[in-house]
Formats: C-alpha cells, sequence, structure tokens
C-alpha cells in the first residue's frame, strides 16, 4: 500500500457516501444535483434553484438606472457601464492596387454596369468592436506571445541553483568525499546541512530589532507590508496557458476582398540570338497545361531585335508604346502542376516560300562560317529588307520551342553548381542552362493567396535560375493548332520523341525564371494600367499577364475588368471560286457599320502602338485552308448596343511583287454581334463567309440568317471557326445571373418591355417573371456566382427590404430572396470547402458581410457617411411595422400584404390574422408576451419541464403581429406623428426603410420552413452575423448607438429573436445525436450571436435568451444516459457568450448582493453550532459572496453559469463528465487569465472586484481535494522533484476518518448540515474517485492562487470566520498542495531535460515535459506517439520495459522520433540555449515565489482570523505545517525572508 496523503488524512470516503445517502433517501432526483441543493435542517421547503438549472437573470439595465454607483469617475466607474466608444461603423477607403483606379471611361452607363463600377469602387463599411481584442479569444497569456510580457523579471536566488553541477561526476565524488553526508540524505538537499559546510562558513548577518518587543499587530502590519512590495501583478503571466487548439470562442477577421493571384512566377526575356542575323524575329510566350488541353494564360509578346533589324520595319509600324517595351513578364499559375509548359513561339515577316524554305538558312549557315558564306549572307539580307519594305505588316509562323517549367523549379531548387546541362524537357535535345543566385531582386513571399495544385509543384521558393535555350522546332504549316501543339508537349515527355528526330533551328534564347518578388516596380496590369509603386514613367516596364486557370476559382470580383479575347482558328477555302491562297484576316471591333467605325481597342503587341484599330493574323503561304494561333485581345466598351459587333475580313495577299496586282484583295467577310439579346455573346463560332461586302444594318443580324442577294463561300457552309473568350467582371456570361440582374434593373429603371432571350416581359408579368429568375438563380453555374457574390447579395437584399411597385401593386419577394440567400449560402458552403474557418464559416461570405454589406438605404441619394449608390429607385415601396403597435391597434388598410406570403390579399378581421394564416399550420398558440412576463416560471426541481413550451411561447409571440403595412396616411401618421404630403410621401418611404433589414430578416427565419428552414439552419452564422451588422448600422444611422437600450429595438423584433433563439435551441438539443457536425456549428453560431447582441440590445433581455438555451439543454439532460456530449456543447455555447469583451461589467461586479425578494437563506446563513470562530448570526452577504446561491448567480450571471458548470462538472458524481474536466477548467483557466492581463483592471481596487465574481471557486476547489493531483508524492528524492503521471487514488490506504469528523461533516444530526451542499465531501457510493490529471490539477490550483491574491482580504476574513475547523484544515490542505505543486524545479532539471544523460530515463523527461509543455496537445501526441504509448502515461521500471531496454515499446514506428536517428547524438543539446533554459528557470523561479507569497498571504488571514478563537490551535497547527512544508521545498531567499517573519509572528501567537 502507498503511503497515505498528508493532505488526504481526514477524508472518509464510505461516511461520506453514507451521508450522501442518508440526504439522498430524503430527497428524490438525481445523485449528482444533490451537493448543489442548498439545505438547512428541516428548512428545506424554502424555493430553491439546483445548480442544473439557470436562474432568472437580473435585468440589467433596469439594475444599473436604480443602483447607480457613488463613484464619478475612475477604475470603478468602467466596470459599470460599456465605454461610450465601444461601437464605430468605419467607411475605410479600400486599397487600391493602381495608380489610377480600373473604371471606364465612359460617361453614360447602363444601371448594371454602374452597380458593378459601385461594388468595386464604394469604401468597405466595416463595424468596429473597439475593445474586442481584450476578450478572451485575444488572451495574451499564450506561450507565442508571454516572452515579450516576462521582461524585466527579476532573478531569484535558490540554494539548489548555487550548488556544484551535478553533471560533473568526477567534481561529485570529490564532494561527497568530503562532505559527512550524502546530498540526498539530507532533509532539503542543502549544503547547508553538510557539518563540514557549517562549520567552515561564514554566519548570516544578525536581524535588526529581532529581539524587540512589539506588539503582533505591528509585526503583521510591517510583515504583510514587506511581502507587498515589489510583488509581480500578473500571476498568469508567469504560468503557461494549456496546451489547447485555437480557442474556440475566437474568429479571426475574415481577409479583405481583394483581386486573385496563383503563385507568381517572374520571366526575364534577356536576348534572342540565331546562327545568321538577316531580319527581325517576334517572340510571345505563354503557358499550357497538357494534362488539361488548356491555354492557361495569355500571350506576353516581346521584341528582343536590334535597332537595326528594327529598322528595317519603320515604314509599317508607328511609334512604339512604351507599354510594349516590356521584356520581363509575370505569370500567375493558381494549379501549378507537372503538367505546365512554358511555350515560345516565334513569327517573322512574311515572305515568298513556305516556312521550311524560310527556315532553311538558319538551319544550315553557322556563325562561324559567317566570312566564307558572306556573299549568300548578303543576298539574304537583301532580300529580307525587300519583303520588310513591301510586306512589313504582315508575318508569317516561324519556330517554336516549350520549356517544362515544373523541370526547371525542380532542378533549380536543388542545383549546387553554378551551370550545369540540364534536359530541359523529355523530348528536346539537351539545351544548356546555366543557373545564378540572384540577390538584389527576389525577396520571398509567403503564399498567402489561394492556390492549389501539387505540393511538389511550389513556384515560390525555387533559386532563380537563368535558362538558355539552344533549339528551335521549325512550325509545320498544317499542323498551328492548339490540338497540334498538346500533341507536340506531350511527345516531348516521352524518351522516344518524335521532336528529336527532326532537325532543330539552332538559336541561343536567354531567359530568368525567378519566383516573382511580392511588391515589384514598374509593373503593368492586363489592362495597362501602372500598379504602385510606379516611381518612373519612362523606364521598361514588367507586364503582369493574365492568367486562363486550369480550373475554376471562386473569388468574388473587387476590379473592373472587361477583356474580350479572339481566337481564329481554322478557315476552309477549298471550295471558293478564284485565287485566295496566302490567306490573313483582319479583325476589327466596330460600333457601326461604316469603315470608319473600328474602335481603337485591340491591344498591341511588342514595339508598336499601345491600342489599334485593326489586328491581322500570320499567313501560311499557299495554304487555301490554313489554321491560325492568334490571340487579339480587346479592351470591352462598358456599355455594349445592338450595333458593337466583330468584323472580320479575309485577304489574299500577293507576296511577289506584280504590275496592276494590289498587295492585298478581301476574299471574304464575316461578323459576330457582339450582343445576343442583351447577353455577350462569347463561345466557338462556326461562321459562314460572305463573298461580298455584308449590307446595310446587317450588325443586328448574324451571319447565318439567310440575306437575300449576298453571295456565301461554299452555299452558306460555315468556313471560319473562331472561338470568343471573354474575362469581364462587368459579364456573367450566365443565363440565370443575366435575367435576374436585367429584370432588377429594368425595375430600378422602370424601362418595360424588357428583352431576355427571346422573350419580351411586359410590366404585367414582370412579378411572376421576377420571382421564377429568383428562384432559378439555383439553377446558375456556382464559379459566375461566387464571381458576382457581392452584388448578388446586394440586390437580393435590396428586395428584402424595398418590396418593388409593379403596375401599381406592391410585389412582396421577402421569402424568394431569403430562400434565394440560403440556397447560394449553402452552395458555398457545400462545393468550397477548403474556404471554411474553424466555425464552418465559409471566407468569402464571411468577407462579404465584414467589409462589404451595408444597410441598403446608404445606397440612395438620402445624405449618410457612405458613399450613395445600389440603385434605391422610387419604384420602390416600403413596408414597415410599427415600433410601437398597441395590441389592440386596428388599421383600416386599403390592401394588406404579408412578407412571408405575397399571395394572401384582401382585408382581414385583424392583423394578425393573415399570419395565423400563413403559419398556422405549425400549430401554434398566440398567447400573451414571453418578453414582458419575463418568461415561464423555473420548473420545481426534480420536475423534466417541456422542451417545447418555453420555444412555443416565443414563438406565438413572433407570430402575434402585423407582418406589413402599406404607405396610407394613417399608417404614415401611426409611425411619424405627421401626414407626409403628396410631394414627399416617397422621401417619407425611402427614410421608413432604414428600420427593416434585420426585422424582416428575423421574421423570415421565424415564419419559413420545410428545406429553407434547414438551408437557414446549416448557414445559421451568415444570418445572424447579418442580422448583427443591420443593427449596428441601424443605431448608427438614427444616431441610437448612444440610447437606452430598451429603447433601441421594437418588442416585436425582439419577439422574433426570443422565438429564433428558441427554436434554435430546440433544435440543438433534440439534434445533436444525429447531426453533429451542423449542430457543432450552430451552437457556436447561435453563441456568437447572443455575445454581438450584448453589445447592441437590451442585456438583460440578452440575459433571458441564453437562459432559455440553459433551459432547453436540461430539459435533455434529465433523460439522456450519457450527457457529456450536450454538457460540452453548452460548455462551447457558454465560454463563447463569456469571451465578450465587456464580460466583467455584465456580471456587474460593483452590486452588493442582496437576498432575495422571498428570503430563501442558505445552510451558511443559519447559526450553526459546529462553527467555531461565529457567535453571532453570520453575514449573509458574505455567504452569497462564497457560494453558487441564488442571489450570485443572479447578479453575476454569467460568472455563475461558469462556476456552475464547473461545480457539476467537477461532481465526481456527475455521470459521464470525466472527460469534460480539462475543458471546464480551461474555460475558467481563461478568463482569469485574460482579466489578469487585461489593462483595465490592472488597478489593485478594481482587480478585487473582477476577482470577487470568483469566489465560489475557492469552495469549489476546496471540495475536489480528494480528486486533485497529488503533487506531494513527486519527492520520491528528498529536494528533487519529479513528475510523475498521477497514480489512482484509491490504490492508497482506505483507513476510515472517525465518527466525530463524520458528525463534523454532517452536523449533529444528518439533516443538519453545516455548511450548503458545496462542502459534503465528495464520494461516490460504491465507486472510487477519479484523479483529475496534474496539468488540469495545476490549472484549477492556479486559478485558486489568483483569487486568493487579488480578493479583498477583508472579505476573505470574514468567511473564514464563518468557516468551521474542518473547512479551514480542508483550506490548508489546499495551500499545503499549491506548494508542491509550484514548487521550484530548479535550473538543473531543465539543463538535465534537455541533454543526454537523460537519454537513459525517458519516462522523468516525458514528464518534465508535460509539467513544461502541459499535456493532451498536439505536441505531446506525437511525444507519446513517439513513445508507443497509447493511453495515458505510466511509469515503468527497467524491468517493465521492452526487451531491448528501450522505453519506448515498439521500435518500428520513426515517426517524430529524432533521438532513434543517427545524427540525435550531435543536435539534441541545440534543442533549446543556453538562453532559453535559463529563461524558463527564471519564470519557474518567480512563479514559485509568486505563489508561495500568496500561500503565505492567505495563512496571514488566516491565523488573523482565528487567533482569537477556541480552537485557535487546531488551525494554527495546520498553519505551521504548511509554513514547514513549504519550507522543505525548493524556495528563493526572497520567499524564505517572509516565511520565516511569518513563523516567528506565528510562534509569538501560539
Amino acid at each position: 500500500m502507498a503511503e497515505r496523503r498528508a493532505f488526504a488524512q481526514k477524508i472518509s470516503r464510505t461516511v461520506a457516501a453514507e451521508v450522501r445517502k442518508q440526504i439522498s433517501g430524503q430527497y428524490s432526483g438525481s445523485p449528482q444535483l444533490l451537493k448543489n441543493l442548498n439545505i438547512v435542517g428541516n428548512i428545506s421547503h424554502h424555493t430553491t434553484v439546483p445548480l442544473t438549472e439557470a436562474v432568472d437573470p437580473v435585468d440589467l439595465e433596469e439594475y444599473l438606472i436604480t443602483h447607480p454607483l457613488a463613484v464619478d469617475s475612475g477604475p470603478l466607474r468602467d466596470l459599470i457601464e460599456f465605454p461610450p466608444d465601444d461601437i464605430e461603423v468605419v467607411y475605410s477607403p479600400r486599397d487600391c492596387r493602381t495608380l489610377v483606379s480600373a473604371v471606364p471611361e465612359e460617361s453614360e452607363m447602363d444601371p448594371h454596369v454602374r452597380d458593378c463600377i459601385r461594388s468595386y469602387t464604394e469604401d468597405w463599411a466595416v463595424v468596429i468592436r473597439k475593445y474586442h481584442k481584450l476578450g478572451t479569444g485575444f488572451n495574451p497569456n499564450t506561450l507565442d506571445k508571454q516572452k515579450e510580457r516576462q521582461k524585466g523579471l527579476p532573478k531569484q536566488v535558490f540554494e539548489s541553483d548555487e550548488a556544484p553541477d551535478g553533471n560533473n561526476y568526477q567534481d561529485e565524488q570529490d564532494d561527497l568525499k568530503r562532505r559527512s553526508m550524502s546530498i540526498d540524505d539530507t532533509p532539503r538537499g542543502s549544503w547547508a546541512c553538510s557539518i563540514f559546510d557549517l562549520k567552515n562558513s561564514l554566519p548570516d548577518a544578525l536581524l535588526p530589532n529581532l529581539l524587540d518587543r512589539t506588539p503582533n499587530e505591528e509585526i503583521d502590519r510591517q510583515n504583510d507590508d514587506q511581502r507587498k512590495s515589489n510583488r509581480h501583478k500578473e500571476l498568469f503571466g508567469l504560468h503557461p496557458s494549456p496546451d489547447e487548439e485555437e480557442p474556440i470562442e475566437r474568429l479571426s477577421v475574415p481577409d479583405v476582398p481583394k483581386e486573385h493571384f496563383g503563385q507568381r512566377l517572374l520571366v526575364k526575356c534577356l536576348s534572342l540570338k540565331f546562327e545568321i542575323e538577316i531580319e527581325p524575329i517576334f517572340a510571345s510566350l505563354a503557358l499550357y497545361d497538357v494534362k488539361e488541353k488548356k491555354k492557361i494564360s495569355e500571350n506576353f509578346y516581346f521584341d528582343l531585335n536590334s535597332e537595326q533589324m528594327k529598322g528595317l520595319l519603320r515604314p509599317h509600324v508607328p511609334p512604339a508604346a512604351i507599354t510594349t517595351l516590356a521584356r520581363s513578364a509575370i505569370f500567375s499559375i493558381t494549379y501549378p502542376s507537372q503538367d505546365v509548359f512554358l511555350v515560345i513561339k516565334l513569327e517573322k515577316v512574311l515572305q515568298q516560300g513556305d516556312i521550311g524554305e524560310c527556315a532553311e538558312p538558319y538551319m544550315i549557315f553557322k556563325e562561324a562560317d559567317a566570312t566564307k558564306n558572306k556573299e549568300k549572307l548578303e543576298k539574304l539580307k537583301s532580300q529580307a529588307d525587300q519583303f520588310c519594305q513591301r510586306l512589313g505588316k504582315y508575318r508569317m509562323p516561324f519556330a517554336w520551342t516549350a520549356i517544362h517549367l515544373m523541370n526547371i523549379v525542380s532542378s533549380a531548387g536543388s542545383l549546387e553548381r553554378d551551370s550545369t546541362e540540364v534536359e530541359i524537357s523529355t523530348g528536346e535535345r539537351k539545351g544548356s542552362w546555366s543557373e545564378r543566385r540572384n540577390s538584389s531582386i527576389v525577396g520571398r513571399r509567403s503564399l498567402e493567396r489561394t492556390t492549389s495544385g501539387d505540393d511538389a509543384c511550389n513556384l515560390t521558393s525555387f533559386r532563380p535560375a537563368t535558362l538558355t535555350v539552344t533549339n528551335f522546332f521549325k512550325q509545320e504549316g498544317d499542323r498551328l493548332s492548339d490540338e497540334d501543339l498538346y500533341k507536340f508537349l506531350a511527345d516531348m515527355r516521352r524518351p522516344s520523341s518524335v521532336l528529336r528526330r527532326l532537325r532543330p533551328i539552332t538559336a541561343q534564347l536567354k531567359i530568368d525564371i525567378s519566383p516573382a518578388p511580392e511588391n515589384p516596380h514598374y509593373c503593368l496590369t492586363p489592362e495597362l494600367l501602372q500598379v504602385k509603386l510606379y516611381p518612373d514613367s519612362r523606364v521598361r516596364p514588367t507586364r503582369e499577364i493574365l492568367e486562363f486557370p486550369a480550373r475554376d476559382v471562386y473569388v468574388p470580383n473587387t476590379t473592373y475588368r472587361n477583356l474580350l479575347y479572339i481566337y481564329p482558328q481554322s478557315l476552309n477555302f477549298a471550295n471558293r471560286q478564284g485565287s485566295a491562297r496566302n490567306i490573313t484576316v483582319k479583325v476589327q471591333f466596330m460600333y457601326g457599320e461604316d469603315p470608319s467605325n473600328a474602335m481603337p481597342v485591340i491591344f498591341g503587341k511588342s514595339s508598336c502602338s499601345e491600342f489599334s484599330k485593326e489586328a491581322y493574323t500570320a499567313v501560311v503561304y499557299h495554304n487555301r485552308s490554313p489554321d491560325f494561333h492568334e490571340e487579339i485581345k480587346v479592351k470591352l466598351p462598358a456599355t455594349l448596343t445592338d450595333h458593337h459587333h466583330l468584323l472580320f475580313t479575309f485577304y489574299h495577299v500577293s507576296c511577289q511583287q506584280k504590275q496592276n496586282t494590289p498587295l492585298e484583295t478581301p476574299v471574304g467577310y464575316t461578323w459576330i454581334p457582339m450582343l445576343q439579346n442583351g447577353r455577350l455573346k462569347t463561345g466557338q463560332f462556326c461562321l459562314p463567309v460572305s463573298l461580298e461586302k455584308p449590307p446595310q444594318a446587317y450588325s443586328v443580324l448574324s451571319p447565318e440568317v439567310p440575306l437575300p442577294g449576298m453571295k456565301w463561300v461554299d452555299n452558306h457552309k460555315g468556313v471560319f471557326n473562331v472561338e470568343v473568350v471573354a474575362v469581364s467582371s462587368i459579364h456573367t456570361q450566365d443565363p440565370y445571373l443575366d435575367k435576374f440582374f436585367a429584370l432588377v434593373n429594368a425595375l430600378d429603371e422602370h424601362m418595360f418591355p424588357v428583352r431576355i432571350g427571346d422573350m419580351r416581359i411586359m410590366e404585367n408579368n414582370l412579378e411572376n417573371e421576377l420571382k421564377s429568375s429568383i428562384s432559378a438563380l439555383n439553377s446558375s453555374q456556382l464559379e459566375p456566382v461566387v464571381r458576382f457574390l457581392h452584388l448578388l447579395l446586394d440586390k437580393l437584399i435590396l428586395l428584402v427590404v424595398r418590396p418593388p411597385v409593379i403596375a401599381g401593386q406592391i410585389v412582396n419577394l421577402g421569402q424568394a430572396s431569403f430562400e434565394a440567400m440560403a440556397s447560394i449560402i449553402n452552395r458555398l458552403h457545400k462545393n468550397l470547402e477548403g474556404n471554411h474557418d474553424q466555425h464552418g464559416r465559409n471566407s468569402l461570405l464571411a468577407s462579404y458581410i465584414y467589409y462589404v454589406f451595408r444597410l441598403p438605404h446608404t445606397y440612395s441619394n438620402s445624405p449618410s457617411p457612405g458613399p450613395g449608390g445600389l440603385g434605391g429607385s422610387v419604384h420602390y415601396a416600403t413596408m414597415a411595422r410599427s415600433a410601437v403597435r398597441p395590441a389592440s391597434l386596428n388599421l383600416n388598410r386599403s390592401r394588406s400584404l404579408s412578407n412571408s406570403n405575397p399571395d394572401i390579399s384582401g382585408t382581414p378581421t385583424s392583423p394578425d390574422d393573415e399570419v395565423r394564416s400563413i403559419i398556422g399550420s405549425k400549430g401554434l398558440d398566440r398567447s400573451n408576451s414571453w418578453v414582458n412576463t419575463g418568461g415561464p416560471k423555473a420548473a420545481p426541481w426534480g420536475s423534466n419541464p417541456s422542451p417545447s413550451a418555453e420555444s412555443t411561447q416565443a414563438m406565438d409571440r413572433s407570430c402575434n403581429r402585423m407582418s406589413s403595412h402599406t404607405e396610407t396616411s394613417s399608417f404614415l401618421q401611426t409611425l411619424t406623428g405627421r401626414l407626409p404630403t403628396k410631394k414627399g410621401k416617397e422621401d417619407e418611404l425611402e427614410k421608413l426603410s432604414l428600420l427593416l433589414f434585420h426585422e424582416e430578416l428575423a421574421l423570415q427565419w421565424v415564419v419559413c420552413s420545410g428545406g429553407v428552414r434547414e438551408s437557414a439552419l446549416q448557414q445559421a452564422w451568415f444570418f445572424f452575423e447579418l442580422m448583427v451588422k443591420s443593427m449596428v448600422h441601424h443605431l448608427y444611422f438614427n444616431d441610437k448607438l448612444d440610447a437606452p437600450r430598451k429603447s433601441r429595438f421594437p418588442e416585436r423584433f425582439m419577439d422574433d429573436i426570443a422565438a429564433l433563439v428558441s427554436t434554435i435551441a430546440s433544435d440543438i438539443v433534440s439534434r445533436f445525436q444525429k447531426d453533429t457536425e451542423m449542430v457543432e456549428r450552430l451552437n457556436t453560431s447561435l453563441a456568437f450571436f447572443l455575445n454581438d447582441l450584448l453589445s447592441v440590445m437590451d442585456r438583460g433581455f440578452v440575459f433571458s435568451l441564453i437562459k432559455t438555451c440553459y433551459k432547453q439543454v436540461s430539459s435533455k439532460l434529465y433523460s439522456l444516459p450519457n450527457p457529456s456530449v450536450l454538457v460540452s456543447l453548452r460548455l462551447d455555447f457558454l465560454r463563447i457568450v463569456c469571451s465578450h469583451e465587456h464580460y466583467v461589467t455584465l456580471n456587474l461586479p460593483c452590486s452588493l448582493l442582496t437576498p432575495p425578494a422571498s428570503p430563501s437563506p442558505s445552510v451558511s446563513s443559519a447559526t450553526s453550532q459546529s462553527s467555531g470562530f461565529s457567535t453571532n448570526v453570520q453575514d449573509q452577504k458574505i455567504a452569497n459572496m462564497f457560494e453558487l446561491s441564488v442571489p450570485f448567480r443572479q447578479q453575476h450571471y454569467l460568472a455563475g453559469l461558469v462556476l456552475t458548470e464547473l461545480a457539476v462538472i467537477l461532481d465526481p458524481d456527475a455521470e459521464g463528465l470525466f472527460g469534460l474536466h480539462k475543458k471546464v477548467i480551461n474555460m475558467v483557466h481563461n478568463l482569469l487569465s485574460s482579466h489578469d492581463s487585461d489593462p483595465r483592471y490592472s488597478d489593485p481596487q478594481t482587480k478585487a472586484r473582477v476577482a470577487m465574481l470568483y469566489l465560489p471557486l475557492i469552495g469549489i476547489i476546496m471540495e475536489t481535494v480528494p480528486q486533485l493531483y497529488d503533487f506531494t508524492e513527486t519527492h520520491n528524492q528528498r529536494g528533487r522533484p519529479i513528475c510523475i503521471a498521477p497514480d489512482d487514488y484509491e490504490s492508497e490506504s482506505g483507513s476510515m476518518i472517525s465518527q466525530t469528523v463524520a458528525m463534523a461533516i454532517a452536523g449533529t444530526s444528518v439533516p443538519q448540515l453545516t455548511r450548503p451542499g458545496s462542502f459534503l465531501l465528495t464520494s461516490s457510493s460504491g465507486r472510487q474517485h477519479t484523479t483529475f490529471s496534474a496539468e488540469s490539477s495545476r490549472s484549477l490550483l492556479i486559478c485558486l492562487l489568483w483569487v486568493l491574491k487579488n480578493a479583498d482580504e477583508t472579505v476573505l476574513q470574514k468567511w473564514f470566520t464563518d468557516l468551521s475547523v474542518l473547512q479551514l484544515n480542508r483550506l490548508l490542505d489546499l495551500l499545503y498542495l499549491c506548494v508542491s505543486c509550484f514548487e521550484y524545479k530548479g535550473k538543473k532539471v531543465f539543463e538535465r531535460m534537455n541533454s543526454l544523460t537523460f537519454k537513459k530515463s525517458k519516462d522523468m523527461r516525458a514528464k518534465l515535459e508535460e509539467a513544461i509543455l502541459g499535456s493532451i496537445g498536439a505536441r505531446q501526441e506525437m511525444v507519446r506517439r513517439s513513445r508507443g504509448q497509447l493511453g495515458t502515461y505510466t511509469i515503468s521500471s527497467p524491468s517493465e520495459r521492452s526487451p531491448s531496454g528501450s522505453a519506448f515499446g515498439s521500435q518500428e514506428n520513426l515517426r517524430w522520433r529524432k533521438d532513434m536517428t543517427h545524427w540525435r547524438q550531435n543536435t539534441e543539446k541545440l534543442d533549446k540555449s543556453r538562453a532559453e533554459i535559463e529563461h524558463e528557470a527564471l519564470i519557474d523561479g518567480n512563479l514559485a515565489t509568486e505563489a508561495n507569497l500568496i500561500i503565505l498571504d492567505t495563512l496571514e488571514i488566516v491565523v488573523q482570523t482565528v487567533s482569537v478563537t477556541e480552537s485557535k490551535e487546531s488551525i494554527l497547527g495546520g498553519v505551521l505545517k504548511v509554513l514547514l512544508h513549504s519550507m522543505a521545498c525548493n524556495q528563493s531567499a526572497v520567499y524564505l525572508q517572509h516565511c520565516f517573519a511569518t513563523q516567528r509572528a506565528l510562534v509569538s501567537k501560539v
């Protein structure tokens, strides 16, 4: 049997269980609730509320009015009320990447374009809770933030640190020889205990005034003053936080919506050199994905020709714009993979002869033979000069090559030499490339953008490389298409590449490839806008190349972009009559049919003008059916009309100069209208080609229409294949979105009929079309929905709050819009799983709410702090509910409409009938107000209240409403107190809409059902956050942020909220076993919602909502065999609610507890026969402060809930809750730790008020003494404490305590208890205690010390007076345990932990790691895994270890097992630097000193309390025992001085 623990000597589990058994015989119900009853003898009939039931909260707003604090200013004043600047609405300008904003130049724009531009340029509307960072979610007492706060700590001196270094074996032996006894044999491991050292050491100086006669009170005062000086203020700053994951109460601020970029690659084109230089060569770069068979970037055109070569083209090329002279480009790759190639294509000036003939000189002539072939070269130059002069504006394909991008990235990353020969891509001949470090340009970027793809394909961290490409393949005239290119690229990766057998064109192209810097200078966007920073416009720019992602990218549009790419693909003139062989296609973007109507919107390529009116495709010599590989980029006008179109003109180019033969002859025409039924026309086209010029008014027709009298190639068959691709943040390119936006804009502009597709929608059928378009949004593609997400949600919200007037009728679209929103956000959640935070919030939606959403009225022309412009039209009606409407009010209305069912019309007999008819299927009874009556009365303890009763009542109130009113004069007079004039009527309606959105949203949510309700529940967080932001904006715009909270929102809205919370709580309770993941999200969403409401609403009302949730859970818990899951959800809920930045203020820390109106005295308030110290009736208020009494739980509402959870879960009789110990303890630890570091509570008087909220914690922890981990047993060798795993508490002697002690527990007879149930000794009859882990015990004890340190000493003293001898001894046992728990481990222990000397004792090292790092975290889990441990930690003797003698167990899995690898011996010593070890020892020393000084402070209070009583001897003996124990532990010199002073004072009193 293990030796009996010192602090557990008086505990008899059997007798305590018998006591409990006798009580349970008198009271039926759950045994785990028994200890929570406040019972005094036979007065158990008084009203009590068990801890498992929530009490009715105090009406906080009313209380603050009726109990004003007498303090005018100062720290205490700040505890009473939230600061006036608590919430701010800030309009912050959005960051613009470019020097000039990307908006169209046109002044006249259609409504949709105007809305889009507003959406991309308006300021962010952000609600800021100014003190939010002071909530527990941002607790600075975390491992990563503590070091900064621990600077400047004094170094504590410990004797154990002054001893010689025990690591040196020889020194230790010599030391032992000269000592009379071993260190291990001495009581304290102190050198001072050696006789030799005692004889040779110098005496300490005598203490002054030690022998003077001084009154005990004066000695106590002096000791107290000395102890309180130079103390560390923040106890938790010395204590590592529990090792837990991201705090559940932390909501990260969403990222600012911004333009999407993938991983970015900088490509610099340095030089291009052929064996012969006879003519200009034009180059382009683009990225291709072979696997996806997709071009994934636009073309980058660059010109590396010499000035001499450029001069040959001067007659044909206008002066070059600086933007076209770029030689470096930044490519973006969202989905990098092994299949990405960088393809380089070369073109030359058109000349007579096919590509093979033209390429021949480049293959046969060598630079070294230039002298020998001088005449031939001169002839070639002369010919080239002639062609340049005549055909300079035409191009022909020449050559190409490709670089396998990932080969370069992977090779560059691992390269050791300055240059090497690598195969750029399988299939090419070996190309040489050199690699160099680039120290000046490349700054490493952390990849913060949304990228995915192969992990091995990281483009952000490879070493910059310079490639020299030496081989090009000549273009095959009949293999120019992209399909042919993909075949070539796939072939290049095969070992037996066909391309290897081809004769190459020898050249040298030098390219730099590197990760792009974060903010490159002199950069141009794809629209040629200058990106900040751009110091000098004359510098050669770098071009950003637009990405065409291989797969969809789901990022909302944030910038204006409106580009069109035209890809002519092939032409078939085989059946055309006449000569047409050298064919080029001229492409023009026309705004009319006259030749002069060509627009200068086609981007230039290289060394040319920025924009041009036409572009030509390259010519394939003597080919009647050529393929093309051109990319023509067009800047689309913001507003398109029916006359905008693309015109294609086909020319035959005469390469030979003949008399009377023009240079180019038109041989065909075709076109594509840009708009078709109002939608941008894009995609693949196979167009017929006309032989004649198109007739008048051709642009509004498609060329497929057989126009009379026109001649067509090949009998009007499609002979020209072209693809048109738009990259636009204006055109959705989705028919469902297009229809929705078109209808909404038509409504806005009141322009009818609306043409959509083949339909002409008149005003009389607009309502049905609008409803069907809203419901059809679910059929739209997800990618465009996400791209236009901000505008789409804005429009849906506008429809919710401003029902449009169509044909003189108000059309209610609230329900349809709410359903559409629910559907859209659920699609995003299901399809974009990678975008969720830990609470399941989609980052795109969170960003929308945080930055973009604002009340719709801020878009109208009325003045507001934000920019206007959503387009609030006069054709919108406004529906509002009366803010204060008498229940009997009957309005005479010409028409009554329901927000939840627009199809109901007529004049109901009462305003509430219509809602009754809508939701009558729910079977709701509309009785009295749940809010006004304060909710149903608490059910008697032990009963099982119906979970649906409160839910039903709250729902009833929400449904007992007039849903909406029309704008009759009487209604306006009711609302505004005046009649509107005819002129001001619409303005009045406009103003009324300010109140609506959160009210309409709550109403729609309450009355919805079926699939819509399920969708809303799935993403409840979205609607909650939307509602809260709307509420804040409403208060802000109406100057109500300073208004009394009770008058901020109408009663009906509060009814809706109550109904909503009640039904959602009911869903959580009823579905937590089936839909675990959804219920977890719903639970946290509801908690965050209530947390937010505490900042804006009547806080007493919010407390009543919290009570509603608690009541629902409590009702369910009665019937659950295993309640841990539901209790865990409730803990998460409570932790989030209590993370509010004004948590302390919400708990009324300055209120004095008053007994309830109907007195219900607790046990402690009665005169107890066993109290040794109190002769009068004990002070009720003091007792209430230290107990979880009803007054305490009412007035300190949230703190009461937290401590109640702690008490119930730590109760050893609580079935199935053992797994929640760590969770509930961490919650309390986190709160106290946050208070400790909060600058608002740094004043000692303020901190005492905060500590007052946690006084019951002392009693709760005293009750857990038998379950606490026994730190006193870690001294298996005196003076060398080690941390060991918790033994089973019950393995020790089970000796009984005396009957006298049992009667002290129970009083003189069983029903008459000394203290409230919170002091019943905890044990369960028939089973043994479960011991807390060391980490949980340590967290509990540090919380205890914090309360003792900061609580008002007078209050503590009064309470100690009330305690019985047994309870005071229990408190001393607790302090005894604290001494061992926070004992200084010693610097050498930290060093050993980090050295190889511990290699043979893995168990010891593991437990030290646990002591410092904490347990059950990710790191500890890895440590456990490495040791092959699956269960809890166990300490095994050498004989119990694995046969190999290793402490690891299995040797197979080497994951994270550094000590099993060959390099461990050299590096482990480096794991922690000497400075880090010193720092750890410094923190541990300061913590030990402060903890022991707090214990000393408490002992002094105990001594002062009991020194005048009869039983002081028994208590003072316990005090002395704690003192002596502390002296036996490692203590600092500072503590020992105060300890001896206390000891001397104690001896003088005995």
